[in-house]
């Protein structure tokens, strides 16, 4: 019986849902995570699925992860991509581009990871369109960062492809595949009954009482089952008080110590290499152990420890790998890595990690080249890859200033990799060496540059503010703009206090900046929005926001003065360029901030897409409160369409993300949904309790700028809830900020409230100059309701219907369906009979198919919405398929009718 057949002893569970997988791609497709212990049967299954799928016809493709590949950016993406390398060319061009810079075909700097994981999606769709593909990932959690990355993308982009993605991965081992949320299946251990017959199968003359304990020291695991046999009677018996791990790695040391010095040699090469390439082994064999040929390697290969393929070599199990590396003295080791590196030597990175294996002590040539390493990596976009190299490269460097140098260059790349830990740990190392005050300051900035302020590693605004003086009396103007920046986003996310704020306005106002630098703009607006909301105003009508990131700051800046049409316009013109770039990083927050502003003016259905879109990539490059965020304006949408039960759901939602390190800005929207809910559900003095929250300093939920522009929701649930004591208390506090900021949202909710509480000699002339001084569709649309409410109060219901009909179709053109029920409901009283609102088709549609039908109806092909969206266009025109019947449509020329708003 052979060894695959052997190995399924006892999987028909596993099997069947193998082949269901299999059975379902011509309809659809999807990804399976297989987690189970070393020696579990992972292999066996994925080979059973192989077989399968060959058998259907499909295509194949495979990646193996290895320990020692982990540092070289792309390694695994290169494997299970390099077959289609042909296809590259027909991507589009930024793709393209992208995919071979990753792969190493051009000599150019690679681009986001995330615009190299749509090239790869791509192409994999059009191998697919041959026949279908299956991807079998072994060792996942050996794959490199980036590979790891990639792969994850595609995953969580298979259901519509005609793809099967398969990954094993190591029980109690993390991989970047977890976060895609692929479906696991854990592989358990073999019940007695199958254990009994495995062994039976592969050692049927195995003696009673060896039998026994092989079942008992095998504990079910299959590889166990087959390799303890060969050592049952052998001195290393009994083992059970050793880790199953350790007592497999027994066996196969076991077996190695019997072969010839030569095979052993050849053997400790291919552990120590990351590459299979049989005449690399041997080249290196030859120079540890001269005369070394591959007849060297039948030893092995009838030992089964290996297998040799057409110029491969390849070991049975990743634990015969680990073993033998283990097994073998320093010295063996050293010299074994000395010969690879002196076989590598047209291949610089791969050569500086063997040489740096093979360096006790110091060796500053060696730091150097791994330095250079670094380098490249980073070049190649394989971050992860680049931090281990410099962080390698510090420990073997001879000069302290080299080490210390390295090292907070580790820490920085880091940052951008987002490794928390990595940087804590690079820091801690570098403060052993009795830093410069200017290292200091540098390792301070890096400690506290995750720019959301909620790491118990930051240090606070005043701290950064004496930090950002230092260095630039230094003459870094450059850091400390960043320094500086950071701390804006402390003021934002974090509640400083005003003496911070204060402080951080002056070190801000000393530095020799250029005024129209994006970040010198934005920094006043997240510090000082109100004292500095009028400089910024000026500031932004000043500044071109022709470059992506530019525009995504000043898109942010003008949020957080309340200039929510700017910050709507300025986020929207990032897209493009953010999306061509891959930054989807940075597409989040442009998104965010562009749903938060949209909502805020009346557009719905711009808020609700960008939303979603925002929600859905902050998952994907781990950005927790920017999700918080997203899922807190899906909250407020939802209470202006009415949708209560929804809204409640999404605010609980963001709240946990927003709590748990207490993110103010996601709070404070919270709190704005929550009211918006309470007020739709006439529960008034719940809303003025919700929204009163934003006000109090001491309550999580307080930002600075956010509350200012929550003051009509205020008021209308005071007056309704009699509660304008609490009101006035607050408008008072807001109307001492009015001369200082020419804030639209500001003056906005000022001149609502003013008109709402004025003496009816007055209200009619305020009421109209809030009219003629708003131009935001949804307060305009409040405005008239009010204006339309007090006319009808005043018994002058005639003059009230011209008022009350503008909300109505304010309200229905925007879809803030709760708002427009209440016009209509005071039409009525006025004696005007209204209509009532005719559904939108487009409320069939999820946010994410509203995005895709809203480009379609654009005129963009299928391939140019995956371009933007970051999908297949397979999986465009499926969705597609799903959105005509929806819709009551049946081509794409229908799209505009059907997603014109109802009148």
């Amino acid at each position: 019986m052979g060894l695959e057949v052997d190995a399924l002893i006892g999987r028909g569970l596993e099997l069947a849902r193998l082949s269901a997988l299999v059975e379902a791609v011509p309809d659809r497709g999807g990804a399976l995570v297989l987690r189970g212990e070393p020696g579990i049967g992972k292999s066996a299954l994925l080979g059973h699925a192989n077989s399968l799928a060959l058998g259907k016809g499909f295509r194949a493709l495979r990646a193996t992860g290895v320990e020692s590949e982990a540092r070289l950016p792309f390694a695994g993406l290169h494997q299970l991509v390099h077959p289609l390398r042909r296809g590259i060319g027909a991507l589009p061009e930024p793709q393209r581009d992208a995919l071979r810079a990753a792969m190493g075909l051009v000599d150019q700097a690679a681009p986001d990871t995330f615009l190299i994981g749509l090239a790869t999606l791509n192409l994999l769709a059009d191998a697919a369109e041959v026949s279908p593909l299956l991807l079998i990932v072994e060792d996942a959690h050996w794959l490199d960062h980036a590979s790891a990355e990639v792969v994850s993308f595609v995953a969580r982009r298979l259901e519509s492809e005609p793809i099967l993605l398969l990954a094993a991965i190591r029980s109690g081992t993390a991989s970047r595949l977890d976060d895609a949320g692929p479906a696991a299946l854990e592989i358990g251990r073999l019940p007695d009954a199958a254990a009994a017959e495995l062994l039976d199968a592969v050692a049927p003359d195995l003696a009673a009482d060896a039998r026994s304990r092989v079942l008992a020291e095998s504990a079910g695991n299959p590889l166990a089952l087959r390799e303890l046999p060969g050592i049952a009677g052998s001195a290393e018996r009994p083992m059970l008080a050793r880790p199953l791990t350790e007592r497999l790695e027994r066996a196969f040391t076991a077996r190695v110590d019997e072969l010839p010095a030569d095979t052993r040699t050849a053997l400790l090469i291919a552990a120590l290499d990351d590459s299979t390439s049989l005449a690399e082994i041997l080249a290196a064999a030859g120079l540890a152990a001269a005369g070394v040929t591959v007849d060297a390697l039948t030893p092995a290969v009838e030992a089964r420890l290996i297998e040799l393929g057409p110029g491969s070599l390849v070991f049975r199990h990743p634990l015969m790998r680990s073993a033998i590396s283990q097994a073998a003295d320093v010295p063996a080791r050293h010299a074994a890595h000395r010969a690879l590196a002196d076989v590598l030597a047209e291949q610089p990175d791969r050569r500086a990690w063997h040489r740096a294996a093979a360096t006790t002590g110091t060796d500053e040539s060696t730091a150097l080249e791994l330095e250079q390493a670094s380098d490249r990596a980073a070049r190649r976009g394989g971050v992860d890859a680049a931090v281990a190299a410099l962080e390698q490269s510090a420990r073997l460097s001879e000069n302290r200033d080299l080490r210390a140098e390295r090292l907070l260059r580790a820490a920085d790349l880091a940052v951008e990799a987002g490794r928390r830990d990595v940087v804590r740990r690079l820091l801690d190392e570098a403060c052993t060496l009795e830093l410069s005050p200017r290292e200091q300051a540098r390792a301070t900035w890096i400690r506290s540059s995750f720019d959301d302020g909620l790491s118990g590693d930051n240090a606070g605004p005043v701290e950064l503010a004496a930090l950002t003086d230092s260095v630039a009396a230094d003459g870094d103007i450059d850091l400390a703009m960043r320094i500086l920046w950071g701390a804006g986003m402390r003021c934002f996310w974090t509640e400083p206090g005003p003496e911070a704020r204060k402080q951080l306005v002056s070190v801000a106002d000393g530095l020799p900046v250029d005024e129209h630098d994006p970040r010198f703009l934005a920094i006043p607006a997240y510090v000082a929005p109100i004292d500095r909301g009028t400089a910024v105003l000026a500031g932004l009508a000043d500044v071109a926001g022709g470059d992506p990131q530019v525009a995504r700051f000043l898109g942010s800046a003008a949020l957080q003065v309340g200039a929510f049409d700017l910050s709507a316009r300025f986020s929207a013109a990032a897209l493009d360029g953010l999306r061509a770039q891959g930054r989807l990083g940075l597409l989040t927050r442009a998104q965010a901030v562009r749903a938060w502003s949209s909502v805020r003016l009346g557009d719905l259905t711009v808020g609700l897409s960008a939303a979603e879109e925002a929600g859905r990539l902050a998952q994907e490059t781990n950005q927790p409160f920017m999700f918080g965020l997203a899922r807190a304006v899906q909250a407020e949408i939802a209470a202006l369409r009415g949708d209560y039960d929804q809204a409640k759901a999404l605010a609980a939602e963001a709240e946990q993300v927003g709590r748990a390190a207490g993110a103010r800005p996601v709070l404070a929207t919270v709190q704005r949904a929550r009211g918006l809910t309470a007020l739709g559900e006439g529960r008034y003095d719940d809303a003025v309790a919700d929204l009163l929250r934003m006000h109090d300093p001491a309550d999580p939920s307080y930002q600075l700028a956010l509350r200012c522009y929550a003051l009509s929701e205020l008021a209308e649930a005071a007056i309704r809830a009699g509660r304008t004591d609490a009101l006035e208390q607050v408008v008072r506090e807001l109307e001492t900020f009015a001369p200082s900021t020419t804030s639209p949202a500001l003056h906005i909710g000022l001149r609502y409230v003013q008109a709402i509480l004025a003496p009816s000699d007055q209200a009619e002339a305020l009421f109209k100059a809030a009219l003629d001084a708003t131009n935001w569709p949804l307060e305009r649309g409040r405005l008239h309701l009010a204006f339309g409410e007090w006319l009808r109060r005043q018994r002058r219901a005639a003059d009230s219907r011209p008022h009350l009909r503008a909300a109505r179709e304010t309200f229905d053109a925007l879809g803030v369906i709760a708002w427009a029920d209440r016009a209509r409901t005071e039409l009525r009283a006025s004696g005007e009979t209204s209509p009532r609102r005719t559904a939108d088709a487009r409320d069939q549609l999820t946010p994410h198919e509203l995005s895709i039908a809203e480009l379609a109806a654009e005129g963009l092909t299928n391939k140019e919405i995956g371009q933007r969206l970051y999908l297949s266009h397979r999986t465009v025109s499926t969705h597609l398929h799903r959105i005509f019947p929806k819709l009551g449509i049946t081509s794409r020329a229908d799209l505009p009718h059907a997603l014109r708003p109802a009148g």
